[in-house]
C-alpha cells in the first residue's frame, strides 16, 4: 500500500526531506518505522528504537499498535516542550 509520510522539526533536519510517498507493507507503525531503520543511514539515526520519536497517523497521535491503511499519512516528530 502507499501511505505518505512527513518529518518535522529535527527529524526533518536530519532526514533532509520534509515529505515523502513510501510503498510499503508494514501493518502497524512499529513495522513501518523499523522499515524506515532497516534503510540505515540518517535514518537509522534519528529513528532509532529508544529513541523519543512521536508518531501520529492521519493527524490522530499514535502508538506502535496503530494500524495503517492505505493512502494515510504518518507524521513523526521528535517531543516537544513548551513553556
Amino acid at each position: 500500500m502507499k501511505i505518505q509520510l512527513r518529518y518535522f522539526a529535527s527529524l526533518r533536519e536530519t532526514i533532509g526531506v520534509g515529505s515523502e510517498t513510501l510503498e510499503t507493507s508494514a501493518a502497524d507503525v512499529a513495522s513501518l518505522r523499523q522499515t524506515l531503520i532497516e534503510r540505515g543511514g540518517v535514518y537509522a539515526q534519528c529513528l532509532a528504537l529508544g529513541l523519543p520519536v512521536r508518531v501520529a497517523v492521519n493527524q490522530i497521535m499514535a502508538s506502535d499498535a496503530t494500524p495503517l491503511t492505505a493512502d494515510c499519512e504518518v507524521a513523526f516528530f521528535p517531543p516537544v516542550t513548551g513553556g
